[in-house]
Protein backbone atom coordinates (compact mmCIF):
# COMPACT_ATOMS: atom_id res chain seq x y z
CA UNK A 1 0.00 0.00 0.00
CA UNK A 2 2.95 2.32 0.56
CA UNK A 3 3.63 4.75 -2.24
CA UNK A 4 7.12 5.81 -1.15
CA UNK A 5 9.42 6.19 -4.13
CA UNK A 6 12.78 4.43 -4.24
CA UNK A 7 14.65 7.72 -4.52
CA UNK A 8 12.84 9.31 -1.58
CA UNK A 9 14.92 9.92 1.58
CA UNK A 10 13.79 7.62 4.36
CA UNK A 11 12.42 9.65 7.26
CA UNK A 12 10.28 6.91 8.77
CA UNK A 13 12.97 4.90 10.57
CA UNK A 14 11.91 6.51 13.86
CA UNK A 15 8.29 5.47 13.45
CA UNK A 16 7.31 2.33 15.25
CA UNK A 17 5.48 0.45 13.87
CA UNK A 18 5.73 1.44 10.23
CA UNK A 19 2.32 2.45 8.78
CA UNK A 20 1.22 1.69 5.23
CA UNK A 21 1.51 5.38 4.40
CA UNK A 22 2.85 8.40 6.20
CA UNK A 23 -0.24 10.40 5.13
CA UNK A 24 -3.63 9.24 3.93
CA UNK A 25 -5.90 11.86 2.36
CA UNK A 26 -9.59 11.00 2.47
CA UNK A 27 -11.32 12.52 -0.55
CA UNK A 28 -10.30 12.97 -4.18
CA UNK A 29 -11.86 16.34 -4.90
CA UNK A 30 -9.89 19.55 -5.22
CA UNK A 31 -9.19 19.54 -1.45
CA UNK A 32 -7.52 16.15 -1.65
CA UNK A 33 -5.75 16.93 -4.92
CA UNK A 34 -4.42 20.24 -3.60
CA UNK A 35 -3.28 18.72 -0.32
CA UNK A 36 -1.45 15.96 -2.21
CA UNK A 37 0.34 18.39 -4.52
CA UNK A 38 1.40 20.68 -1.68
CA UNK A 39 2.55 17.73 0.44
CA UNK A 40 4.77 16.60 -2.43
CA UNK A 41 6.17 20.11 -2.83
CA UNK A 42 6.99 20.13 0.89
CA UNK A 43 8.83 16.80 0.72
CA UNK A 44 6.06 14.45 1.87
CA UNK A 45 5.79 11.94 -0.96
CA UNK A 46 4.48 8.94 0.96
CA UNK A 47 0.78 9.71 0.69
CA UNK A 48 -2.33 7.96 -0.57
CA UNK A 49 -5.63 9.53 -1.65
CA UNK A 50 -8.68 7.38 -0.94
CA UNK A 51 -11.77 8.36 -2.95
CA UNK A 52 -15.26 6.87 -2.79
CA UNK A 53 -16.19 7.71 -6.39
CA UNK A 54 -14.99 6.12 -9.59
CA UNK A 55 -13.22 9.30 -10.65
CA UNK A 56 -11.48 12.34 -9.20
CA UNK A 57 -12.82 15.87 -9.02
CA UNK A 58 -15.24 15.68 -6.10
CA UNK A 59 -18.23 17.96 -6.75
CA UNK A 60 -17.19 18.30 -10.39
CA UNK A 61 -17.19 14.55 -10.81
CA UNK A 62 -20.59 13.99 -9.17
CA UNK A 63 -22.48 17.06 -10.39
CA UNK A 64 -23.35 16.85 -14.09
CA UNK A 65 -26.76 18.54 -14.15
CA UNK A 66 -27.62 20.93 -17.01
CA UNK A 67 -26.06 24.34 -16.53
CA UNK A 68 -23.61 23.28 -13.82
CA UNK A 69 -20.86 25.88 -13.53
CA UNK A 70 -18.60 27.52 -11.00
CA UNK A 71 -20.29 30.26 -8.95
CA UNK A 72 -17.26 32.55 -8.63
CA UNK A 73 -14.96 33.77 -11.44
CA UNK A 74 -12.68 31.01 -12.74
CA UNK A 75 -9.61 33.18 -12.16
CA UNK A 76 -10.20 32.65 -8.42
CA UNK A 77 -11.46 29.08 -8.69
CA UNK A 78 -8.08 27.48 -9.35
CA UNK A 79 -4.84 26.88 -7.51
CA UNK A 80 -2.57 29.92 -7.18
CA UNK A 81 0.37 27.73 -8.25
CA UNK A 82 -1.45 26.30 -11.28
CA UNK A 83 -3.29 29.10 -13.04
CA UNK A 84 -4.58 28.19 -16.47
CA UNK A 85 -5.59 30.55 -19.23
CA UNK A 86 -7.91 28.44 -21.33
CA UNK A 87 -11.27 28.92 -19.61
CA UNK A 88 -14.08 29.31 -22.14
CA UNK A 89 -15.96 31.77 -19.90
CA UNK A 90 -15.32 33.96 -16.88
CA UNK A 91 -17.53 31.47 -14.98
CA UNK A 92 -16.35 28.14 -16.33
CA UNK A 93 -18.81 25.28 -16.94
CA UNK A 94 -18.54 22.15 -14.81
CA UNK A 95 -16.92 20.02 -17.51
CA UNK A 96 -13.95 22.42 -17.58
CA UNK A 97 -13.50 22.16 -13.81
CA UNK A 98 -13.54 18.37 -14.12
CA UNK A 99 -10.93 18.63 -16.90
CA UNK A 100 -8.83 20.96 -14.71
CA UNK A 101 -8.87 18.35 -11.93
CA UNK A 102 -7.74 15.65 -14.37
CA UNK A 103 -5.01 17.96 -15.66
CA UNK A 104 -3.70 18.60 -12.14
CA UNK A 105 -3.56 14.95 -11.08
CA UNK A 106 -1.68 14.06 -14.25
CA UNK A 107 0.75 16.99 -14.20
CA UNK A 108 1.67 16.43 -10.56
CA UNK A 109 1.65 12.62 -10.74
CA UNK A 110 -1.14 12.27 -8.19
CA UNK A 111 -3.17 9.64 -10.04
CA UNK A 112 -0.88 6.70 -9.32
CA UNK A 113 -1.18 7.41 -5.61
CA UNK A 114 -4.97 7.49 -5.66
CA UNK A 115 -7.28 4.61 -4.76
CA UNK A 116 -10.72 5.02 -6.31
CA UNK A 117 -13.98 3.27 -5.51
CA UNK A 118 -13.12 2.98 -1.85
CA UNK A 119 -15.09 4.54 0.99
CA UNK A 120 -13.57 4.98 4.43
CA UNK A 121 -16.11 3.66 6.93
CA UNK A 122 -14.18 4.28 10.16
CA UNK A 123 -10.96 5.88 11.39
CA UNK A 124 -9.61 4.61 14.71
CA UNK A 125 -6.55 6.10 16.40
CA UNK A 126 -4.07 3.64 17.89
CA UNK A 127 -2.79 5.34 21.05
CA UNK A 128 0.10 2.96 21.51
CA UNK A 129 1.37 2.97 17.93
CA UNK A 130 0.61 6.65 17.18
CA UNK A 131 -1.20 5.85 13.94
CA UNK A 132 -4.67 5.69 12.41
CA UNK A 133 -6.38 2.50 11.30
CA UNK A 134 -8.75 3.25 8.45
CA UNK A 135 -11.45 0.70 7.74
CA UNK A 136 -12.72 0.61 4.16
CA UNK A 137 -15.88 -0.41 2.35
CA UNK A 138 -13.96 -3.36 0.94
CA UNK A 139 -13.30 -4.80 4.39
CA UNK A 140 -9.57 -4.09 4.54
CA UNK A 141 -7.67 -1.68 6.77
CA UNK A 142 -5.20 1.03 5.75
CA UNK A 143 -2.82 2.41 8.36
CA UNK A 144 -1.48 5.96 8.32
CA UNK A 145 0.64 8.05 10.62
CA UNK A 146 -1.34 11.15 9.69
CA UNK A 147 -4.81 11.57 8.19
CA UNK A 148 -6.16 14.54 6.24
CA UNK A 149 -9.94 14.75 5.97
CA UNK A 150 -10.68 16.27 2.56
CA UNK A 151 -14.25 15.12 2.03
CA UNK A 152 -15.86 18.55 2.32
CA UNK A 153 -19.38 18.87 3.70
CA UNK A 154 -21.50 19.26 0.55
CA UNK A 155 -21.11 15.63 -0.49
CA UNK A 156 -24.17 13.70 0.66
CA UNK A 157 -27.36 14.68 -1.22
CA UNK A 158 -30.29 15.50 1.04
CA UNK A 159 -33.77 14.33 0.12
CA UNK A 160 -36.63 16.54 1.38
CA UNK A 161 -38.66 15.32 4.31
CA UNK A 162 -41.94 15.18 2.37
CA UNK A 163 -44.65 12.60 2.92
CA UNK A 164 -45.16 10.15 0.06
CA UNK A 165 -41.92 10.73 -1.82
CA UNK A 166 -41.57 6.99 -2.45
CA UNK A 167 -45.08 6.86 -3.93
CA UNK A 168 -44.28 8.98 -6.98
CA UNK A 169 -44.58 6.85 -10.14
CA UNK A 170 -42.53 9.14 -12.37
CA UNK A 171 -38.80 9.75 -12.43
CA UNK A 172 -37.11 11.21 -9.34
CA UNK A 173 -33.54 12.49 -9.32
CA UNK A 174 -31.41 14.77 -7.18
CA UNK A 175 -29.38 17.46 -8.92
CA UNK A 176 -26.22 16.03 -7.35
CA UNK A 177 -26.90 12.62 -8.91
CA UNK A 178 -28.23 13.67 -12.30
CA UNK A 179 -29.25 10.92 -14.70
CA UNK A 180 -28.29 12.00 -18.23
CA UNK A 181 -30.40 9.19 -19.67
CA UNK A 182 -33.61 10.99 -18.65
CA UNK A 183 -35.03 12.94 -21.58
CA UNK A 184 -36.87 16.05 -20.35
CA UNK A 185 -38.09 17.22 -23.75
CA UNK A 186 -41.85 17.69 -23.76
CA UNK A 187 -42.21 16.48 -20.16
CA UNK A 188 -43.97 18.04 -17.18
CA UNK A 189 -41.25 18.72 -14.63
CA UNK A 190 -41.46 19.77 -10.99
CA UNK A 191 -38.36 21.04 -9.22
CA UNK A 192 -38.19 21.42 -5.44
CA UNK A 193 -35.78 24.08 -4.19
CA UNK A 194 -34.36 27.38 -5.38
CA UNK A 195 -30.79 27.21 -4.16
CA UNK A 196 -27.50 27.31 -6.04
CA UNK A 197 -28.07 24.25 -8.23
CA UNK A 198 -31.67 25.20 -9.02
CA UNK A 199 -30.55 28.64 -10.21
CA UNK A 200 -28.44 26.87 -12.84
CA UNK A 201 -30.80 24.00 -13.71
CA UNK A 202 -34.04 25.97 -14.12
CA UNK A 203 -33.01 28.25 -17.03
CA UNK A 204 -31.18 25.33 -18.67
CA UNK A 205 -34.18 23.00 -18.86
CA UNK A 206 -37.07 25.49 -19.20
CA UNK A 207 -36.82 25.72 -23.02
CA UNK A 208 -36.96 21.92 -23.29
CA UNK A 209 -39.89 20.96 -21.09
CA UNK A 210 -43.62 21.26 -21.67
CA UNK A 211 -44.27 22.64 -18.18
CA UNK A 212 -41.89 23.52 -15.35
CA UNK A 213 -43.24 24.10 -11.85
CA UNK A 214 -40.75 25.53 -9.37
CA UNK A 215 -41.51 24.97 -5.68
CA UNK A 216 -39.87 27.72 -3.66
CA UNK A 217 -39.64 27.84 0.12
CA UNK A 218 -37.29 30.81 0.43
CA UNK A 219 -36.27 33.13 -2.43
CA UNK A 220 -32.58 33.48 -3.16
CA UNK A 221 -30.63 36.70 -3.64
CA UNK A 222 -29.76 36.67 -7.34
CA UNK A 223 -27.27 39.27 -8.57
CA UNK A 224 -26.20 40.06 -12.14
CA UNK A 225 -23.48 37.71 -13.28
CA UNK A 226 -20.41 39.44 -14.75
CA UNK A 227 -19.95 36.57 -17.18
CA UNK A 228 -18.91 36.43 -20.80
CA UNK A 229 -17.29 34.08 -23.25
CA UNK A 230 -13.50 34.38 -23.33
CA UNK A 231 -12.15 34.39 -26.90
CA UNK A 232 -8.89 32.72 -27.77
CA UNK A 233 -7.21 36.10 -27.91
CA UNK A 234 -7.94 36.50 -24.19
CA UNK A 235 -6.28 33.17 -23.44
CA UNK A 236 -3.26 34.16 -25.51
CA UNK A 237 -3.02 37.45 -23.68
CA UNK A 238 -3.16 35.74 -20.30
CA UNK A 239 -0.39 33.38 -21.37
CA UNK A 240 1.94 35.90 -22.96
CA UNK A 241 1.46 39.31 -21.37
CA UNK A 242 3.62 39.75 -18.25
CA UNK A 243 1.48 40.03 -15.15
CA UNK A 244 -1.81 39.34 -16.97
CA UNK A 245 -2.65 36.26 -14.93
CA UNK A 246 -1.74 37.99 -11.69
CA UNK A 247 -3.86 41.04 -12.50
CA UNK A 248 -6.91 39.00 -13.55
CA UNK A 249 -6.66 36.96 -10.37
CA UNK A 250 -6.34 40.03 -8.15
CA UNK A 251 -9.43 41.62 -9.70
CA UNK A 252 -11.35 38.36 -9.35
CA UNK A 253 -10.24 37.87 -5.73
CA UNK A 254 -11.30 41.40 -4.82
CA UNK A 255 -14.74 40.78 -6.34
CA UNK A 256 -15.16 37.51 -4.42
CA UNK A 257 -13.98 39.11 -1.19
CA UNK A 258 -16.47 41.97 -1.48
CA UNK A 259 -19.44 39.78 -2.33
CA UNK A 260 -19.16 37.38 0.60
CA UNK A 261 -16.35 37.43 3.21
CA UNK A 262 -16.46 41.17 3.80
CA UNK A 263 -20.21 41.48 3.31
CA UNK A 264 -21.00 38.59 5.66
CA UNK A 265 -18.39 38.86 8.40
CA UNK A 266 -18.19 42.65 8.63
CA UNK A 267 -21.83 43.47 7.97
CA UNK A 268 -21.90 45.79 10.97
CA UNK A 269 -18.83 47.73 9.84
CA UNK A 270 -18.98 47.86 6.04
CA UNK A 271 -21.94 48.91 3.85
CA UNK A 272 -21.17 46.23 1.25
CA UNK A 273 -24.29 44.14 1.88
CA UNK A 274 -26.62 47.13 1.49
CA UNK A 275 -25.08 47.98 -1.87
CA UNK A 276 -25.44 44.38 -2.97
CA UNK A 277 -29.10 44.30 -1.95
CA UNK A 278 -29.83 47.42 -4.00
CA UNK A 279 -28.14 45.81 -7.00
CA UNK A 280 -30.16 42.62 -6.47
CA UNK A 281 -33.49 44.47 -6.26
CA UNK A 282 -32.67 46.52 -9.36
CA UNK A 283 -31.79 43.31 -11.21
CA UNK A 284 -35.14 41.83 -10.15
CA UNK A 285 -37.07 44.92 -11.33
CA UNK A 286 -35.36 44.85 -14.72
CA UNK A 287 -35.91 41.17 -15.40
CA UNK A 288 -39.28 40.13 -13.93
CA UNK A 289 -42.33 41.75 -15.55
CA UNK A 290 -45.16 40.69 -13.23
CA UNK A 291 -45.18 42.70 -9.95
CA UNK A 292 -46.83 39.86 -8.00
CA UNK A 293 -44.27 37.36 -9.25
CA UNK A 294 -41.46 39.80 -8.54
CA UNK A 295 -42.67 40.11 -4.96
CA UNK A 296 -42.56 36.34 -4.50
CA UNK A 297 -38.98 36.28 -5.77
CA UNK A 298 -37.85 39.07 -3.43
CA UNK A 299 -35.80 37.87 -0.40
CA UNK A 300 -36.94 39.07 3.03
CA UNK A 301 -33.56 38.55 4.65
CA UNK A 302 -30.22 40.35 4.41
CA UNK A 303 -27.74 39.55 1.66
CA UNK A 304 -25.24 37.04 3.04
CA UNK A 305 -27.54 35.10 5.39
CA UNK A 306 -27.19 32.34 2.80
CA UNK A 307 -24.85 32.22 -0.15
CA UNK A 308 -26.10 34.54 -2.92
CA UNK A 309 -26.27 33.46 -6.53
CA UNK A 310 -25.18 35.14 -9.73
CA UNK A 311 -27.22 34.59 -12.87
CA UNK A 312 -28.42 36.54 -15.89
CA UNK A 313 -30.99 33.88 -16.87
CA UNK A 314 -32.59 32.61 -13.67
CA UNK A 315 -35.03 35.43 -12.96
CA UNK A 316 -35.98 35.98 -16.60
CA UNK A 317 -36.99 32.32 -16.86
CA UNK A 318 -40.07 33.05 -14.73
CA UNK A 319 -41.39 35.26 -17.53
CA UNK A 320 -41.86 32.19 -19.69
CA UNK A 321 -45.42 30.91 -20.25
CA UNK A 322 -44.40 27.32 -19.44
CA UNK A 323 -42.79 28.17 -16.08
CA UNK A 324 -44.78 28.53 -12.86
CA UNK A 325 -43.53 29.57 -9.43
CA UNK A 326 -45.31 27.87 -6.53
CA UNK A 327 -44.74 29.29 -3.05
CA UNK A 328 -47.45 27.38 -1.20
CA UNK A 329 -45.89 24.73 1.03
CA UNK A 330 -45.80 21.14 -0.18
CA UNK A 331 -48.05 18.82 1.80
CA UNK A 332 -47.21 15.52 0.13
CA UNK A 333 -45.92 13.79 -2.95
CA UNK A 334 -48.59 11.79 -4.74
CA UNK A 335 -48.30 9.10 -7.38
CA UNK A 336 -48.88 11.72 -10.08
CA UNK A 337 -47.06 14.76 -8.67
CA UNK A 338 -47.12 17.08 -5.65
CA UNK A 339 -49.97 18.34 -3.49
CA UNK A 340 -49.64 21.69 -1.74
CA UNK A 341 -51.21 22.64 1.58
CA UNK A 342 -54.04 24.48 -0.18
CA UNK A 343 -55.18 21.14 -1.60
CA UNK A 344 -54.05 21.78 -5.18
CA UNK A 345 -52.45 18.89 -7.10
CA UNK A 346 -49.55 19.65 -9.42
CA UNK A 347 -49.05 16.82 -11.89
CA UNK A 348 -45.54 15.96 -13.06
CA UNK A 349 -43.71 13.32 -15.05
CA UNK A 350 -40.30 14.10 -13.55
CA UNK A 351 -39.48 15.30 -10.04
CA UNK A 352 -36.13 17.06 -9.58
CA UNK A 353 -34.83 17.52 -6.04
CA UNK A 354 -32.66 20.61 -5.82
CA UNK A 355 -32.65 20.28 -2.05
CA UNK A 356 -28.95 20.53 -1.33
CA UNK A 357 -26.83 18.38 0.95
CA UNK A 358 -26.60 17.14 4.48
CA UNK A 359 -24.40 19.60 6.35
CA UNK A 360 -24.53 19.84 10.13
CA UNK A 361 -26.35 16.58 10.58
CA UNK A 362 -25.61 13.27 12.21
CA UNK A 363 -23.66 11.09 9.83
CA UNK A 364 -22.16 13.94 7.84
CA UNK A 365 -19.93 15.81 10.28
CA UNK A 366 -17.90 13.65 10.03
CA UNK A 367 -19.08 11.44 7.16
CA UNK A 368 -17.60 8.32 8.81
CA UNK A 369 -16.84 7.18 12.34
CA UNK A 370 -13.76 8.89 13.82
CA UNK A 371 -12.46 7.72 17.18
CA UNK A 372 -9.51 9.61 18.61
CA UNK A 373 -7.35 9.22 21.70
CA UNK A 374 -8.98 7.01 24.30
CA UNK A 375 -11.74 6.07 21.84
CA UNK A 376 -13.44 9.49 21.94
CA UNK A 377 -15.95 9.81 19.09
CA UNK A 378 -15.61 13.00 17.02
CA UNK A 379 -19.31 13.30 16.23
CA UNK A 380 -20.15 12.93 19.91
CA UNK A 381 -17.45 15.43 20.87
CA UNK A 382 -18.98 18.03 18.55
CA UNK A 383 -22.53 17.31 19.72
CA UNK A 384 -21.50 17.80 23.32
CA UNK A 385 -19.14 20.76 22.81
CA UNK A 386 -20.53 22.43 19.64
CA UNK A 387 -18.73 22.35 16.29
CA UNK A 388 -15.23 23.71 16.70
CA UNK A 389 -11.68 23.16 15.45
CA UNK A 390 -8.49 25.14 15.85
CA UNK A 391 -8.38 27.34 12.74
CA UNK A 392 -10.64 24.71 11.17
CA UNK A 393 -7.76 22.22 11.04
CA UNK A 394 -7.33 20.33 14.31
CA UNK A 395 -9.49 19.12 17.20
CA UNK A 396 -8.07 18.36 20.66
CA UNK A 397 -8.21 14.66 21.48
CA UNK A 398 -7.76 13.67 17.82
CA UNK A 399 -4.00 13.47 17.25
CA UNK A 400 -2.52 13.31 13.76
CA UNK A 401 -5.91 14.16 12.25
CA UNK A 402 -6.30 17.30 10.14
CA UNK A 403 -9.25 18.65 8.16
CA UNK A 404 -9.43 20.98 5.19
CA UNK A 405 -13.02 22.10 5.76
CA UNK A 406 -13.37 21.86 9.52
CA UNK A 407 -15.55 24.14 11.67
CA UNK A 408 -14.39 27.77 11.61
CA UNK A 409 -11.93 27.13 8.79
CA UNK A 410 -13.76 28.43 5.69
CA UNK A 411 -14.40 32.17 5.45
CA UNK A 412 -16.63 32.05 2.34
CA UNK A 413 -13.99 32.98 -0.21
CA UNK A 414 -12.68 30.64 -2.90
CA UNK A 415 -12.38 27.01 -1.82
CA UNK A 416 -8.95 27.03 -3.43
CA UNK A 417 -7.76 29.66 -0.98
CA UNK A 418 -9.10 27.45 1.83
CA UNK A 419 -7.28 24.40 0.47
CA UNK A 420 -3.98 26.22 0.25
CA UNK A 421 -4.16 27.94 3.64
CA UNK A 422 -5.30 24.86 5.55
CA UNK A 423 -2.68 22.68 3.89
CA UNK A 424 0.00 25.26 4.71
CA UNK A 425 -1.11 25.02 8.36
CA UNK A 426 -0.90 21.26 8.58
CA UNK A 427 2.39 21.09 6.64
CA UNK A 428 3.97 23.37 9.25
CA UNK A 429 2.97 20.79 11.84
CA UNK A 430 4.25 17.86 9.79
CA UNK A 431 7.57 19.57 9.12
CA UNK A 432 8.15 20.26 12.78
CA UNK A 433 7.20 16.69 13.67
CA UNK A 434 9.68 15.37 11.10
CA UNK A 435 12.46 17.61 12.41
CA UNK A 436 11.76 16.59 16.00
CA UNK A 437 11.19 12.91 15.26
CA UNK A 438 7.66 13.23 16.62
CA UNK A 439 5.02 10.65 15.76
CA UNK A 440 2.08 12.31 17.49
CA UNK A 441 0.77 15.84 16.89
CA UNK A 442 -2.16 17.24 18.87
CA UNK A 443 -3.55 20.72 19.28
CA UNK A 444 -3.86 21.76 22.92
CA UNK A 445 -7.27 22.25 24.46
CA UNK A 446 -6.21 25.71 25.60
CA UNK A 447 -5.38 26.87 22.07
CA UNK A 448 -8.56 25.38 20.67
CA UNK A 449 -10.79 26.94 23.30
CA UNK A 450 -9.17 30.34 22.93
CA UNK A 451 -9.64 30.25 19.14
CA UNK A 452 -13.28 29.22 19.57
CA UNK A 453 -13.90 32.13 21.95
CA UNK A 454 -12.19 34.43 19.46
CA UNK A 455 -14.51 33.33 16.64
CA UNK A 456 -17.60 33.70 18.82
CA UNK A 457 -16.39 37.15 19.84
CA UNK A 458 -16.64 38.35 16.24
CA UNK A 459 -20.32 37.48 15.91
CA UNK A 460 -21.53 40.96 16.62
CA UNK A 461 -20.32 42.12 13.21
CA UNK A 462 -21.55 39.11 11.19
CA UNK A 463 -24.70 39.27 9.12
CA UNK A 464 -25.80 35.79 10.25
CA UNK A 465 -26.75 37.05 13.69
CA UNK A 466 -28.85 39.97 12.53
CA UNK A 467 -32.59 39.61 13.09
CA UNK A 468 -33.42 39.27 9.38
CA UNK A 469 -31.46 36.04 9.01
CA UNK A 470 -34.08 34.24 11.07
CA UNK A 471 -36.19 34.04 7.90
CA UNK A 472 -33.45 32.77 5.59
CA UNK A 473 -33.73 28.99 6.17
CA UNK A 474 -29.98 28.86 5.69
CA UNK A 475 -28.01 25.63 5.96
CA UNK A 476 -25.19 27.71 7.44
CA UNK A 477 -26.78 27.37 10.88
CA UNK A 478 -26.21 24.23 12.94
CA UNK A 479 -28.51 22.86 15.64
CA UNK A 480 -26.91 25.16 18.24
CA UNK A 481 -27.61 28.28 16.20
CA UNK A 482 -23.91 28.65 15.39
CA UNK A 483 -22.51 29.42 11.94
CA UNK A 484 -19.07 27.72 11.88
CA UNK A 485 -17.54 30.07 9.31
CA UNK A 486 -14.16 31.62 9.94
CA UNK A 487 -14.94 35.26 10.64
CA UNK A 488 -11.82 36.58 8.96
CA UNK A 489 -10.86 38.34 5.76
CA UNK A 490 -8.91 36.13 3.38
CA UNK A 491 -5.57 37.87 3.94
CA UNK A 492 -5.85 37.13 7.65
CA UNK A 493 -6.45 33.42 7.01
CA UNK A 494 -3.35 33.32 4.82
CA UNK A 495 -1.26 35.15 7.42
CA UNK A 496 -2.26 33.03 10.40
CA UNK A 497 -1.89 29.70 8.58
CA UNK A 498 1.81 30.39 8.09
CA UNK A 499 2.51 32.14 11.39
CA UNK A 500 0.49 30.49 14.16
CA UNK A 501 2.45 29.51 17.24
CA UNK A 502 3.64 25.90 16.97
CA UNK A 503 3.43 25.89 20.76
CA UNK A 504 -0.32 25.55 20.26
CA UNK A 505 0.41 21.90 19.50
CA UNK A 506 2.12 19.15 21.45
CA UNK A 507 4.58 16.89 19.63
CA UNK A 508 5.45 13.47 21.01
CA UNK A 509 7.61 10.60 19.81
CA UNK A 510 7.58 6.91 20.53
CA UNK A 511 10.58 5.77 22.61
CA UNK A 512 9.61 2.15 22.62
CA UNK A 513 6.82 -0.07 23.77
CA UNK A 514 8.32 -0.31 27.26
CA UNK A 515 9.73 3.19 27.43
CA UNK A 516 6.59 5.21 26.85
CA UNK A 517 6.70 8.44 24.84
CA UNK A 518 8.94 11.45 24.73
CA UNK A 519 7.73 14.99 24.22
CA UNK A 520 9.45 16.95 21.46
CA UNK A 521 9.84 20.70 21.76
CA UNK A 522 7.83 22.87 21.88
CA UNK A 523 6.41 20.90 24.81
CA UNK A 524 3.68 23.24 25.97
CA UNK A 525 1.78 26.17 24.65
CA UNK A 526 3.33 29.49 25.57
CA UNK A 527 1.13 31.80 27.62
CA UNK A 528 -0.52 34.11 25.11
CA UNK A 529 -0.06 37.85 25.36
CA UNK A 530 -2.85 40.35 24.87
CA UNK A 531 -1.54 40.97 21.37
CA UNK A 532 -1.62 37.42 20.03
CA UNK A 533 -3.80 36.45 17.10
CA UNK A 534 -6.75 35.55 19.27
CA UNK A 535 -6.89 38.79 21.20
CA UNK A 536 -7.32 36.83 24.45
CA UNK A 537 -4.56 37.43 26.98
CA UNK A 538 -5.53 35.07 29.78
CA UNK A 539 -4.86 31.35 29.41
CA UNK A 540 -5.91 29.04 32.22
CA UNK A 541 -3.27 26.44 32.92
CA UNK A 542 -5.41 23.66 34.35
CA UNK A 543 -7.14 21.48 31.76
CA UNK A 544 -10.10 20.79 34.05
CA UNK A 545 -10.72 24.50 34.40
CA UNK A 546 -10.54 24.94 30.61
CA UNK A 547 -13.12 22.23 30.08
CA UNK A 548 -15.44 23.67 32.69
CA UNK A 549 -15.20 27.18 31.27
CA UNK A 550 -15.34 26.50 27.55
CA UNK A 551 -18.11 28.33 25.65
CA UNK A 552 -21.60 26.88 25.87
Amino acid sequence: MSSQRNDEPVHRHRMNPLPDNEVVIIGGGFSGIGAAILLEKAGFSDYLIVEEGDGIGGAWHWNTYPGVAVDIPSFSYQFSFEQVAGWSRIYAPGRELKAYAEYCVDKYDVRRRTRLGTRITAAIFDDEAHLWRLETSHGDTITARFVIGATGVLTQPKAPDIEGLAEFTGTVMHTARWDDRVDLRGRRVAIVGTGASAVQVIPSIAPLVEQLTVFQRTPIWCLPKPDMALPRTAALALRRLPGAKTLSRLVSQAFVELTFPLAAHFHGLLPVAGTGERIGRAHLRRTVKDPALRDKLTPRYALGCKRPSFSNEYLTTFNRANVALETTSIKAVTAAGLRTTDGVDHDADVLILATGFKVFEKGNMPAFTVRGAGGVDLEQFWQENRYQAYQGVSVPGFPNFFTILGPYGYNGSSYFNLIETQTAHLIRCLKHAREAGATRIEVTREANDRYFRHMLGRRKHQVFFQDSCANANSYYFDENGDVPFRASPTLETMWTSSRFDLGHYTFEQIRGRAGGTAVAKPQRERIASAGDETGIGEVRSKRAKIVADRPR
